[in-house]
C-alpha cells in the first residue's frame, strides 16, 4: 500500500496522458498560442503502461486518464487498451470531441464510465469558453455513450456571471437522462485569472437548485470527492465537488502523474517528483514514490489555508490545470 504520513492509503491514480488540448478554455489554458511538450519529453506508451503496473503492484485500483484532452494523443487507443488488461477500474475525462472515433478503444479498454467537461448547454457561450464551434458533437457524443450503456458524469466548472444562471437547465437535463451532473467550484491555478468573486459556491449552487428542485443527499462512498443528491422523478443526479468552500482532503486517496512523467501527491502541491527520468535510467522509483506520497500535506497542498475570499491567487506556486492533468 502507498500511504502518506496521516494514515491515507492512495489507491487512485491519475494519469496525463498529454498537456495538448483542441480548446482554449480560459479557465485552464489561456493562450491560444501554446508551447506544448515535446513528445521526448513525454511518456511514451510503454512507460505508462510501466508506471501503472508499478502502482498497481502497490495497491492502485482505479486509473484515471486525463489531458489536456486525453484522446487528441495519438497513441491514446493503444495506451487505453494496454492500461484496460491491468486489474483496475479504468475510466477516463474527455471534452467529449473525439469520443465517436475513440468508441471502439474506450469499449475494449473497458471503460464503463466516461466524464465529459462542459461548462454550458449554449452553443454560443460554448464557443466562447472554448473558442472552438464544437458543441453540437460534443452533445451528440454523449447520446452516443449513452446508447451505448456508457455511464456519463459532466463536469461543469460553475463561474459567477458564466454560467451560473444555467444551473437549472442542468438539473432540467437530468429530468430524463441517466447523467450525473458535477458542479465543481473553480479554483486557482497558474494562469486562470482566477478571483474570489467569479467563484460560485456549495451553498449557493445548493440555494439555486433549492428553488426549483426538492434535493435528497445521497450517502457517499469512501473517498467520494462529490456531495451527491437525487431529485425525485429524476433518472439523473447531481453532485458538487466543493474543493474551495468544503474540501474533502481527510479522505484523500488521489495521486497524479503528470504527462511528463512528473509525481504530484495533491492537486495544490507546491512541489512534484520526477519519475520519468529515473525510470529511463533503469532507477528503482518505488522509494520515490513512497517519499513524495509520505510527504503529503494534510489538506490542499499546504497552500489554500486561508478563507476563499482572502486568498491571494498570485501568491501559489503550482503549475496550470493543464500541465497538471486535472
Amino acid at each position: 500500500m502507498i500511504t502518506d504520513s496521516f494514515g491515507r492509503v492512495h489507491d487512485y491514480l491519475r494519469i496525463s496522458l498529454t498537456d495538448n488540448c483542441n480548446f482554449r478554455c480560459f479557465y485552464c489554458m489561456p493562450e491560444e498560442e501554446y508551447d506544448f511538450t515535446p513528445a521526448s519529453r513525454l511518456m511514451q506508451t510503454e512507460e505508462i503502461v510501466q508506471l501503472a503496473k508499478i502502482f498497481v503492484e502497490q495497491g492502485v485500483k482505479k486509473i484515471r486518464l486525463t489531458g489536456g484532452e486525453p484522446l487528441v494523443r495519438k497513441d491514446a487507443a493503444a495506451i487505453i487498451t494496454a492500461l484496460g488488461k491491468l486489474p483496475v477500474e479504468l475510466v477516463i475525462t474527455t471534452n467529449g470531441t473525439r469520443i465517436a472515433e475513440m468508441l471502439p478503444a474506450l469499449i475494449a479498454g473497458g471503460i464503463k464510465t466516461v466524464n465529459i467537461s462542459l461548462d454550458t448547454l449554449q452553443p454560443e457561450k460554448f464557443l466562447f469558453i472554448t473558442r472552438r464551434d464544437l458543441f453540437h458533437q460534443v452533445r451528440s457524443n454523449i447520446e452516443l455513450l449513452l446508447h451505448h450503456k456508457i455511464t456519463v458524469k459532466i463536469n461543469m466548472v460553475v463561474m459567477k456571471g458564466l454560467n451560473d444562471n444555467e444551473i437549472k437547465d442542468f438539473i432540467d437535463w437530468t429530468k430524463h437522462n441517466p447523467i450525473q451532473i458535477r458542479f465543481i467550484e473553480f479554483m486557482p491555478f497558474s494562469g486562470n485569472k482566477w478571483t474570489s468573486n467569479k467563484m460560485f459556491s456549495l451553498n449557493e449552487i445548493l440555494a439555486t437548485i433549492a428553488k426549483d428542485f426538492t434535493m435528497l443527499p445521497v450517502k457517499a462512498a469512501p473517498h467520494d470527492t462529490a456531495k451527491s443528491f437525487m431529485i425525485p422523478g429524476h433518472e439523473g443526479s447531481f453532485a458538487i465537488i466543493s474543493t474551495m468552500t468544503a474540501p474533502f482532503c481527510s479522505t484523500c486517496n488521489r495521486m497524479r502523474l503528470t504527462a511528463d512523467g512528473k509525481l504530484k501527491n495533491c492537486l495544490f502541491s507546491d512541489g512534484e517528483t520526477d519519475l520519468l527520468s529515473p525510470l529511463r535510467n533503469n532507477q528503482d522509483i518505488l522509494p520515490l514514490i513512497q517519499s513524495s506520497i509520505w510527504s503529503k500535506k494534510k489538506e490542499l497542498g499546504g497552500q489554500l489555508i486561508e478563507h476563499f475570499e482572502k486568498l491571494d491567487a498570485d501568491s501559489i506556486k503550482n503549475r496550470s490545470m493543464i500541465t497538471i492533468g486535472g
